[in-house]
């Protein structure tokens, strides 16, 4: 079984950011609506000989090295059906890493080098790169080489980031790959299509490509432009389904960074970066992955059409299983720089809770998920949550818009009472008072959740169409 992440990518230069800090984001959206997820902790390892992987997915195995860093993970609850996908963390070198979105390549470019089925795929990548990485550059580097060994058997795109810079990686054919450094000033947003445009062979402190992609370019004639190096217009797809599924979000995401500039849902070339016309808040970034086309006649709780209703495939689904922002902040020691925003369930309607990653376990209720319905996982919680709103969306959409202001003001303060806090903590002693900051962090969240719900569900038995008035005393 090939799980599908149709997924939605934004990251963030540290100069467009509010405060300095960079951040990497995406939605995992899944073929399904229900594939519970856990909130893990991978641990370290130091000096363990014969460690290995496996994937569930191919015959893919490989040898890991004897050290790694302890990492925070997003993994499937059924992974011998689904495969590993720890998703997404940030390790002990504050190195932040998001895998994946699934990319497509052309049939051009794929009858020369040809995915390889057994090769190093999505499921496994985090597991065998982020606990083993310096920076996000060193990221980009270890993936390029092991796809180079083991070829890849899907096309994949990966976000890295650190304190200085954000990377994003488009693996497009077995072997074949381009990177690029977000501009500090500058924000990123793509999903599922080849989003990388103009290559800068001669500017390798911003591009890193896998090894003899220009003499294969040529080899087979697989330019079509007069002019420069397009990796979009030689390796990306053009279709029916990129213009009704895939580029429509590009759109929307820069109609609300970039509402000064006019664009077309279905322009195939809409750019891949650009600068906002604002410095960008991980506020910002959490509306965007949870959007639905607000304000436009494509929003499927709008009053458009019902053809435009459904004309474009909207951000935030049902099928989102978890979303994240990674923030790697400058303005701060650096044992307390890495915090992962989780929204587990799904972004539309549920709070991103701030974790700093500097932890050593999460809360049962997210690192314990069932298969099937359990109140007491974060994760069927909140897609309950989720559920709960949209049965009765006009209704609930604005109780629910306050819970999520009312939260997002509690965690600003949350995050910097938990710094000033630390004042004076090192070492073990810093990641175990972090581990129970988390903890008090998420038992909050449930609180203000209970009130919410209880409320919608006391107002919901109100809606009933089972009523009928006539008399007051009836």
């Amino acid at each position: 079984m090939k799980k599908l992440s149709a997924c939605t990518s934004i990251l963030v230069g540290k100069k467009a950011s509010i405060d300095g800090s960079v951040m990497i984001s995406r939605n995992d959206d899944t073929a399904q609506a229900i594939s519970p997820h856990r909130f893990i902790i991978e641990p370290a390892a130091h000096g363990e000989k014969g460690r290995k992987i496996k994937s569930w997915l191919n015959k893919f195995e490989m040898d890991l090295p004897e050290d790694a860093q302890r990492v925070p993970a997003v993994p499937n609850v059924d992974y011998k059906k689904e495969g590993y996908y720890d998703e997404s963390g940030i390790n002990q070198k504050n190195v932040a890493m998001s895998c994946t979105e699934s990319t497509y390549g052309n049939e051009r470019t794929l009858a020369f080098d040809p995915l390889v089925k057994d090769g190093l795929d999505e499921d496994c990548m985090q597991t065998v790169v982020l606990p083993y990485i310096d920076s996000a550059r060193d990221g980009v580097k270890r993936l390029g080489s092991l796809i180079k060994k083991y070829g890849s058997p899907a096309g994949n795109s990966v976000l890295f980031g650190d304190k200085d810079e954000a990377w994003y990686m488009e693996i497009v054919t077995g072997h074949h790959w381009v990177a690029q450094r977000i501009p500090d000033d500058c924000y990123a947003a793509t999903g599922n299509r080849v989003a990388i445009q103009q290559v800068n062979f001669d500017d390798p402190d911003n591009f890193m490509w896998s090894e003899g992609i220009q003499e294969f370019v040529e080899k087979h004639h697989l330019n079509p432009d007069h002019e420069g190096w397009n990796f979009r217009h030689i390796f990306g797809t053009y279709t029916e389904q990129d213009r009704h599924y895939n580029t429509s979000r590009q759109w929307y995401i820069q109609k609300l960074f970039n509402p000064e500039i006019e664009q077309d849902p279905e322009d195939p070339d809409i750019p891949f970066i650009r600068k906002a016309s604002k410095k960008l808040a991980k506020e910002d970034i959490e509306y965007a992955l949870g959007s639905h086309y607000q304000d436009t006649p494509y929003d499927p709780f709008g009053h458009g059409t019902e053809e435009e209703k459904h004309r474009y495939r909207p951000i935030g689904l049902n099928r989102t299983q978890n979303s994240h922002i990674l923030q790697i902040r400058n303005d701060v020691p650096e044992e307390m720089a890495g915090i992962m925003w989780l929204c587990i369930g799904g972004p539309t309607f549920s709070p991103y809770i701030p974790f700093f990653s500097n932890m050593n376990e999460t809360d049962p209720s997210f690192n314990n998920t069932s298969m099937t319905y359990n109140r007491d996982d974060a994760w069927w919680y909140y897609k309950s949550l989720s559920a709960l709103v949209e049965s009765h969306y006009p209704q609930f959409v604005q109780l629910d818009t306050k819970y999520l202001e009312e939260l997002n003001r509690y965690y600003r303060g949350r995050v910097e009472e938990i710094i000033e806090n630390a004042n004076g903590l090192s070492g073990d002693e810093l990641t175990n008072y972090l581990t129970r900051e988390n903890q008090k962090t998420v038992a909050h969240t449930k609180k203000d959740s209970e009130e919410l719900m209880g409320q919608m569900f006391t107002d919901a038995i109100k809606l009933s169409k089972l009523t009928f008035n006539m008399d007051p005393n009836l």
